[in-house]
């Protein structure tokens, strides 16, 4: 083989390993988010009318989750998405005769969580959560 083959192959040799290291990264990133949001989550939840601490088992598969929240308004179903370390959730409960829609946006750091919550058009606040 001449100079120029050696090049040429060692080149190419250098493109595809750091093709190699881009994926491999990537895949681990993405794992590490699926496995650091599922599980079982104590929440502590702050509004002006006070504070809750209600309990979410989450289930993640690809970039939908599912699972059950767990608090002052009884046990329900929840249906969610999360994307890099950004999380939302929603849970449709009935609270004393009237539907509510409870949505709960956040990030997830390891084994936290932090964001903010609406309780429909009626109060807002703030959440943190540690997995158990």
């Amino acid at each position: 083989m001449n100079i120029s083959g050696k090049r040429t192959f060692a080149m190419t040799f250098i493109v595809l390993a750091a093709i190699a290291m881009i994926t491999s990264v990537s895949a681990r990133t993405s794992t590490a988010y699926a496995q650091g949001a599922s599980g079982t989550w104590q929440l502590t939840v702050e509004t002006q009318g006070g504070t809750g601490n209600p309990s979410v088992t989450l289930k993640q598969e690809g970039e939908e989750i599912t699972g059950t929240y767990k608090g002052r308004f009884g046990d329900a179903p929840l249906k969610g998405t999360i994307k890099g370390n950004e999380i939302q959730f929603t849970i449709s409960i009935n609270a004393q005769g009237q539907d509510l829609k409870i949505e709960y946006n956040g990030t997830v750091d390891g084994s936290t969580m932090k964001g903010k919550v609406k309780f429909g058009e009626m109060a807002e606040g703030t959440f943190t959560g540690k997995k158990e």
